[in-house]
């Protein structure tokens, strides 16, 4: 249990390395583009909310297929697809139970669980300050 623990642990720490990467990435991006929010145009503000979107959702896969990686090479699953998939399930805290590890590694995905709860959050706020500011140039903001 003590293994699983600081392995899972180890892997959180890794993701949280390459969430605070993707959010940098994010930050740069809007940062370049955020002029298309004062264009008067929804369209534009559309497009910057929705890149921004998916420069967080690429960052949410890549740390879903790590934890898809260690499944793998801990042998909880043949295929890396069935990995990612089980992962994916996990990160996002739905936890189906269609596909489940063994019981010795079980700990794993709810420290997964965690994780995702934790890294989807953080993405969350980070898009609230484009959808925000969007919404206040609109003169929406009064919700």
């Amino acid at each position: 249990m003590l293994g699983n623990m600081l392995l899972g642990l180890a892997t959180m720490v890794l993701c949280l390395m390459l969430q605070v990467t993707w959010f940098v990435m994010m930050i740069r991006y809007y940062a370049r583009h955020r002029h298309q929010i004062g264009d008067g145009s929804y369209w534009s503000s559309f497009v910057l909310v929705s890149m921004v979107m998916m420069i967080l959702v690429a960052g949410i896969m890549a740390q879903i297929a790590i934890w898809a990686g260690l499944f793998q090479v801990l042998g909880e699953f043949d295929a890396f697809s069935v990995a990612f998939y089980h992962s994916a399930v996990n990160f996002a805290s739905l936890g189906y139970g269609d596909i489940v590890m063994s019981e010795q590694r079980r700990l794993l995905g709810a420290l997964e669980a965690i994780n995702g709860m934790l890294m989807i959050g953080i993405s969350i706020a980070a898009l609230m300050v484009p959808f925000k500011k969007a919404l206040q140039h609109k003169g929406i903001d009064k919700i």
